[in-house]
């Protein structure tokens, strides 16, 4: 056993079991004589192993059988400029939902293909809530709706999912576009709701560099912008079930484990009771403390990324310094926000964050 909680925000940590699995078969994967790292991606040993995931994802996430999941690379950053080359089909304007910094790159991201309008800003009150519905604004001729379920950074999480066929100036037949990166499997979502979704695997599926992508399959028939690679196009990979080129193989394959590890927890529901338990530890410990705070709105803050600052900030080095050395490491706030962060996500175990709660009571305790 590992003697340390890695509270990172990303990459981030994964279930011990799994990475014990992927060391038994790192240099022999199923008595086939060669480690995962080196088979060929179209070799029927790699192709069980891509085929199982998917079909895991599937079963997991009950994803319909007209949206195709691709695996591809470039992690979810590159989406921002994807979705809108191929998403756009002749329009000149996208929507984007602003409630943080990723959000807010995606938007900056679109820029250069498009008009983007924010339909929705919680910048007003320092990116500290997630906007209402009613407070939406879908413009007539927009391509889709962009939104980040979960700002990594700020802590904000969506607990709900917007429904476009009641928001103001909208319809249900505007795509609903998802970042659901540092959320995804956390809990259960209906797919059926998004037009497409994007998650990059480094925070709750695996290691960095996988981008996993579920489309729906009408989205597929868009013509993309004028001169956008072939690499560029959902179709491309659609079509070729994502061995179009070289996937990032090792990264599908820990992928893979981590499908089978969901499923032995008991799937989204089991995962999602064991993240609001983990996560009401420590959001409680807070909010009864006058020593601790955070600055989230409580109906809006995120079960998987928890900022808090100390009432004394002089004091955030010595906090740093104390819980490293008690095992507990990568507390640290992002650095335009300060602060400390504890990315509970999946793969933290309850222990971790008990480890945690108990070490923040003896600080706060032993300097009041």
């Amino acid at each position: 056993m590992r003697k340390i909680y890695n509270f990172s925000a990303g990459p981030a940590v994964l279930p011990e079991e799994v990475l014990e699995q992927a060391r038994e078969e790192m240099l022999d994967w199923h008595g086939s004589g060669m480690s995962v790292m080196e088979m060929s991606h179209r070799g029927k040993e790699f192709m069980s192993i891509v085929d199982k995931a998917e079909s895991d994802l599937r079963e997991l996430a009950n994803i319909p059988a007209n949206y195709k999941v691709l695996f591809l690379q470039g992690g979810a950053s590159s989406q921002f400029a994807v979705v809108p080359m191929n998403l756009l089909e002749g329009n000149t304007q996208a929507d984007y939902v602003h409630t943080g910094q990723w959000s807010k790159k995606a938007a900056s991201e679109a820029g250069q293909y498009c008009s983007v309008h924010i339909t929705a800003s919680s910048e007003q009150d320092g990116f500290n809530s997630v906007p209402p519905l009613e407070q939406w604004h879908i413009s007539s001729d927009t391509a889709y709706v962009h939104y980040t379920p979960n700002e990594t950074i700020g802590g904000v999480e969506f607990q709900w999912t917007p429904d476009l066929s009641v928001a103001p100036g909208g319809n249900g037949n505007i795509p609903l576009v998802a970042d659901m990166s540092s959320n995804f499997l956390s809990r259960p979502f209906d797919v059926s709701k998004f037009g497409l979704i994007y998650a990059g695997a480094q925070k709750n599926v695996g290691p960095a560099g996988l981008v996993i992508v579920i489309i729906r399959e009408d989205l597929l028939a868009i013509p993309p912008l004028p001169r956008t690679p072939t690499m560029y196009r959902y179709k491309t990979h659609a079509d070729q079930a994502s061995m179009y080129n070289t996937p990032p193989t090792y990264a599908i394959y820990i992928m893979g484990l981590v499908m089978e590890w969901l499923k032995k927890q008991g799937g989204l529901v089991a995962i999602e009771q064991r993240n609001i338990a983990k996560a009401k530890l420590i959001y409680d410990l807070i909010d009864a403390s006058s020593f601790y705070h955070c600055p989230v709105s409580r109906s809006d803050r995120s079960r998987m990324n928890i900022p808090f600052t100390l009432s004394d900030s002089g004091l955030d080095e010595v906090f740093l310094k104390q819980a490293q050395a008690h095992g507990l490491l990568q507390l640290k706030g992002h650095r335009s926000v300060g602060g400390m962060r504890a990315s509970i996500y999946n793969a933290m175990p309850l222990e971790g964050v008990q480890t945690l709660a108990t070490f923040m009571r003896e600080f706060e305790k032993n300097h009041v």
